[in-house]
């Protein structure tokens, strides 16, 4: 996502920059995150480290709960020499429940508005079972409240055609406790709606931070005005890719 929203900076399609990146973790925790922070570096955007998990440590590993607005608020500390308009949690883990009171925060969610909420594998599997015949992505202001802060954006896709050739058939009388045990996520169906969504949020992202940067969506009216459906906006250039 981040490769994705400096591609449309430089490309001036996006007008926007990146102020800083946040990183809850610091160096030799994960490989991936390694290579993430050498791209933040590479490109010389400013980067801001602070373990969560060495912030447990260090807190005599109390419970999560206990620490998670010490920890937000020791994140504020360090984030006080920069100044945003909006912030963009991407694979945060935490709940931020003081972040997100003093910082607009928006959160990408692999579903349409009023759709199922939780992990990804959980809103698939919810999607399975309910037979849907659409599904979509979603972006919403990061509230305490997991993934039902106020959608701002989303576009959807149904969940036929190209790519489901056969299958929802598959399932045809079987529950989902028996797709879940065997073949899991490995089930073609579940792999298509996977694919579907994922292949959506880079654009879907980068098309809510331009329609935010042009004042098509206003932030501070999340939750009083209709969420702006971008899916005209996305599609052609899925197509063209």
């Amino acid at each position: 996502m981040l490769t994705a929203a400096l591609d449309a900076i430089d490309s001036g399609s996006l007008n926007a920059r990146i102020e800083f990146v946040f990183v809850n973790r610091e160096r030799g925790q994960h490989t991936g995150t390694d290579r993430y922070m050498d791209l933040v570096e590479q490109r010389g955007i400013p980067l801001v480290n602070l373990s969560s998990q060495r912030f447990r440590s260090d807190n005599g590993r109390a419970p999560w709960s206990e620490l998670r607005g010490k920890f937000d608020e020791a994140v504020m500390e360090l984030l006080k020499p920069y100044s945003v308009d909006v912030s963009v949690t991407a694979g945060y883990m935490l709940i931020a429940p003081i972040l997100c009171l003093h910082y607009i925060m928006v959160n990408l969610h692999p579903a349409l508005p009023g759709g199922p909420i939780g992990m990804i594998d959980q809103v698939i599997w919810e999607l399975i079972r309910n037979r849907a015949d659409e599904s979509g992505v979603m972006i919403h202001v990061v509230t305490e409240a997991l993934d039902l802060g106020p959608v701002v954006a989303y576009c959807r896709f149904p969940l036929s055609g190209p790519g489901y050739e056969g299958a929802w058939s598959e399932i045809d009388g079987h529950t989902n406790e028996e797709l879940r045990a065997d073949p899991g996520e490995d089930l073609g169906l579940f792999q298509a709606i996977r694919t579907s969504g994922v292949e959506r949020e880079r654009p879907l992202l980068v098309a809510t931070l331009a329609a935010i940067g042009d004042g098509r969506i206003d932030l501070n009216a999340a939750g009083s005005a209709d969420a702006l459906d971008l899916t005209d906006e996305i599609e052609p250039g899925l197509a063209r890719s």
